[in-house]
């Protein structure tokens, strides 16, 4: 690490220190570093789907589509529920378990910060979850893990015992709203936060990529940690490129000694 970065990491962890709190939003740069490719990369989904397939309207519409999606996401599902976290991850769950970190906001839908350790009451998961499926009929909830067996065991497309409606991944689709509880949470936190931290994210999608405007009006010190550019750089008060991997455990070591 450069004497530049390192100076640039020091004064983070003062903002830290000095927050009456500290709220971080996170996105695919973090979890990369865990070998879960973001949706634009290399072997992210969008190389095997056209993202107008997952419009929730034509996905619900098209027995083909599903019955496309539930095979294909076998191999996707067995890459996130066997990824480790990565540094970057369990920095952050250290972060919070001292007390420096009030709330983690997420866009992704891996769990890999409940895995790290991260209290999953300070964690909101803003875009749902791979973990589990919903039912689009009776709302009804179960494991992705029993779906996923019963997709390898023959189910093509998998539908709900209770009602016979179809399953989803209890993760947001093109066209559906967020959950407003969550949305509410992370922008009350937001409007609340001394520093806002963002870990891994080009702050493209919205309203999570609004966060950091939200609290920047309000007052808080925005801090932005990731290898490319993002909309907000030229209003942010730090900008470190580099890995979360790397800043986020240094950031850590300095707050913690």
């Amino acid at each position: 690490m450069s004497d530049s970065q390192q100076k640039l990491i020091e004064q983070a962890a003062a903002w830290v220190l000095e927050s009456r709190s500290t709220v971080c939003l996170t996105g695919a740069g973090i979890s990369t570093e865990s070998g879960i490719p973001d949706f634009r990369s290399k072997g992210g989904i969008w190389d095997r789907f056209d993202p107008k397939d997952f419009e929730i309207r034509r996905w619900l519409a098209s027995e083909d589509i599903q019955r496309r999606y539930w095979e294909v996401a076998q191999d996707g599902y067995d890459l996130v529920r066997n990824a480790t976290p990565s540094k970057g991850h369990f920095a952050l769950a250290q972060l919070s378990l001292h007390g420096y970190l009030k709330l983690l906001v997420t866009q992704n839908t891996d769990g890999l910060h409940q895995k790290a350790g991260h209290d999953p009451d300070k964690i909101v998961e803003l875009h749902g979850t791979s973990h589990v499926c919903v039912c689009v009929g009776c709302g009804s909830k179960l494991l992705r893990s029993e779906v996923h067996a019963r997709v390898q065991g023959g189910e093509v497309i998998p539908k709900c015992e209770d009602c016979g409606c179809l399953l989803k991944p209890d993760a947001v689709f093109f066209g559906e709203g967020l959950s407003p509880e969550k949305l509410s949470r992370a922008v009350e936190a937001s409007k609340e936060a001394g520093v806002f931290l963002v870990a891994g994210s080009s702050l493209a999608v919205r309203p999570a990529g609004g966060l950091p405007e939200r609290a920047r009006r309000a007052g808080a010190r925005l801090i932005i940690v990731n290898e490319g550019p993002t909309r907000f750089d030229a209003r942010a008060d730090m900008r470190i490129q580099g890995k979360t991997g790397d800043v986020l455990p240094a950031l850590v070591d300095v707050v913690l000694t």
